[in-house]
């Protein structure tokens, strides 16, 4: 094969590692922070959280160029720090794949430490435990299936972005270009053998991650 064929499945899985370590982490803290206290408000903002899951990918793209574009506060002061805008870059990419994928992260988080006996926690409060040690070794251990379920259908998801990724960070071969780019860009070229081809190495991948869920029965 080809270094043009491996370059956008190369692409396609860091980005999604990274995207994926990055709502894996967000997802577990606000998880655990929206299980265990109660609000005013807390309904709206769960569903502001879980919105990316909901909206076309071209909304999700929209708003991140709102909010990240040259003519916003923060775009201004990314273009300041780095000399350069955020947009049409490898971050772009694991912005927009972090956006959609966190929803998948934060219920499984949310849902795992939510079933979490809080009796538990509080009998290692009363031998001593810190809060940073209940957290470490009492609730994540108890909600592990939860957590890594979340964690490996928020990879998936992030491999599979397409909308917002082609919105924010373009579709530039070996910089942006992941799979779901190439795959669009070959059928729109008419080369169906190669489409095909990076289409099955998708499916395999995404079949072998959510096997591993049901073979550790997550």
């Amino acid at each position: 094969m080809s270094t043009d064929f491996w370059s956008p499945l190369r692409l396609s899985i860091e980005i999604a590692f990274v995207a994926g370590i990055i709502a894996s982490i967000a997802g577990i803290l606000i998880g655990k922070w929206m299980a265990t206290h109660d609000f005013k408000g807390k309904l709206v903002l769960e569903t502001a959280l879980l919105l990316p899951l909901v909206l076309p990918p071209t909304v999700v793209g929209f708003l991140l160029i709102v909010i990240f574009g040259k003519n916003s506060m923060l775009g201004d002061s990314i273009i300041w720090l780095f000399d350069q805008p955020i947009m049409f870059t490898w971050w772009a990419a694991v912005i927009a794949s972090t956006i959609v994928a966190f929803p998948l992260m934060y219920q499984s988080a949310k849902t795992g430490f939510a079933s979490v006996d809080r009796d538990i926690e509080n009998a290692a409060r009363v031998d001593g435990a810190n809060e940073w040690e209940v957290f470490l070794y009492v609730s994540i251990p108890l909600a592990l299936k939860a957590l890594v379920a979340g964690g490996v259908l928020s990879f998936t998801r992030a491999l599979g972005e397409f909308g917002a990724t082609l919105m924010f960070a373009g579709n530039i071969p070996g910089k942006t270009q992941t799979t779901p780019l190439a795959i669009y860009m070959a059928i729109d070229s008419g080369n169906m053998t190669l489409a095909w081809t990076w289409v099955l190495c998708m499916i395999a991948i995404s079949f072998l991650l959510l096997l591993t869920i049901h073979i550790l029965k997550v």
